[in-house]
């Protein structure tokens, strides 16, 4: 019988992996603690219509990508395809807002989309992002940028590079669409067949397609920054003079517009290497979405968060981070009632942190030490009958051979000092 596999674009994260995954983590939990965020955690199944009313049943997600279904009580549900929205409905069903004014909440997760997988792209991939609920101001903005640049250069990445753009508000969005529509209605025969529906029901999209003859006809499209009102004309200006304050290097992109209907104002992306990823190399993205908690039934609400791919930016870090476990201790039991011995002996080393392996059955010393070099381990315990006597055992330095007797109730503090 042939091996079943894992599903075509999705992916194991195997012993030797895990180990960076926790560090990213880490590292992200430990930054946003220092901006006062909290984790939230949300469901991975999410009512359809949940996403069908955030993201827009016009994108890409909802009309190639998502996974989506009808369970057998008649319940139309989707596999998440990003954070945002599941937080959004979380924030209004458990009133956040009411203990919370200005809610600071992360995630980090599995999402899942269907869509073609590309090196570090995968059907069902993992995202780290935050969400500033509350704030309005163009300060907000720039320290939710500041903290995304801070946390990719915390992982080594020096060169980091924003892209940033704004989409204005609900009466700018007509305004330009119009625009857009008169200009791409002159261009459709150089227009792909994708393209040539958005035009009929999300002409911004077409800014975002990547074929290229899609790409040049954008190049001369109107620009929304020419359409935005003095007020978020303001806002974007005085967010990338904090930006600039704060030393952070950024280009302004008017025709970026982002995968997802429900940005509003600023919207920005952080690029990784395109040697490293390929042409698509955005590693974190994010903006405004100040519409989107009253579309959902609650009150207006401005909203600014990002979230990053957690295994395009793995493939980033990989070579800049040395990760090493902490030593590992064997303990053998010789002689009579050598395994309970070491057992026993096994949990105490544990209790004060230590790594440690222990044979499962009884076994010559000889045969048990072979195995301790085997496992990787740099110490050996031998829990001897006639060291047991004297509340003592032999410490092995298995690389060098050397041992010495150490009495039990020092034997954590020897083993911590020579590591």
């Amino acid at each position: 019988m042939k091996p079943l596999q894992c599903v075509k674009g999705m992916h194991d994260i195997l012993p030797d992996e895990v180990a960076l995954w926790h560090h990213l983590e880490e590292k992200f939990r430990a930054l946003l603690a220092q901006y006062d965020y909290a984790e939230i955690r949300t469901p991975m199944l999410e009512p359809q219509a949940l996403f069908l009313r955030a993201i827009g049943d016009a994108t890409d997600i909802v009309e190639k990508e998502m996974y989506a279904f009808v369970d057998k009580g008649g319940d139309a549900l989707a596999l998440r395809p990003e954070g945002t929205a599941s937080v959004v409905r979380a924030y209004l069903q458990h009133t956040l807002g009411a203990t919370m004014p200005i809610s600071r909440l992360y995630y980090i997760g599995p999402m899942f989309r269907r869509e073609r997988p590309a090196k570090g792209r995968y059907r069902q991939f993992f995202q780290a992002g935050a969400e500033l609920i509350g704030a309005a101001e163009p300060a907000a903005d720039a320290e939710i940028i500041d903290m995304a640049v801070q946390y990719i250069r915390s992982l080594g990445l020096s060169n980091v590079r924003v892209q940033l753009n704004s989409l204005g508000d609900a009466q700018t969005r007509p305004l330009f669409r119009d625009a857009l529509v008169a200009y791409f209605s002159q261009r459709t025969e150089r227009l792909c067949a994708d393209c040539r529906r958005r035009l009929e029901t999300n002409p911004l999209r077409i800014l975002d397609c990547k074929v290229p003859t899609c790409q040049a006809e954008a190049q001369g499209a109107p620009v929304i920054l020419d359409y935005l009102n003095p007020d978020d004309a303001a806002h974007f200006a005085e967010v990338q003079r904090l930006l600039t304050l704060f030393g952070i290097p950024f280009d302004v992109v008017p025709t970026m517009v982002r995968g997802l209907d429900y940005y509003t104002q600023t919207i920005f992306e952080i690029q990784g290497s395109p040697d490293a990823l390929g042409a698509q190399a955005t590693i974190v993205g994010g903006g405004r979405y100040n519409d989107l908690i009253a579309q959902m039934g609650g009150r207006a609400t401005p909203t600014i968060g990002f979230a990053l791919g957690m295994e395009r930016l793995l493939i980033l870090v990989k070579d800049l981070v040395a990760l090493s476990p902490p030593p590992l201790v064997f303990v053998a039991g010789a002689g009579e009632g050598g395994l309970d011995r070491a057992m026993l002996l096994s949990r105490t080393l544990r209790a004060a942190g230590l790594r440690v392996l222990v044979p499962f059955k009884e076994g010559s010393l000889r045969a048990q030490l072979k195995r301790a070099n085997k496992s990787g381990a740099t110490l050996a315990v031998i829990a001897g009958s006639e060291e047991a006597q004297r509340d003592a055992v032999t410490l092995r330095h298995l690389e060098t051979g050397e041992q010495t007797e150490v009495p039990v109730a020092e034997l954590v503090a020897t083993i911590e000092a020579q590591q």
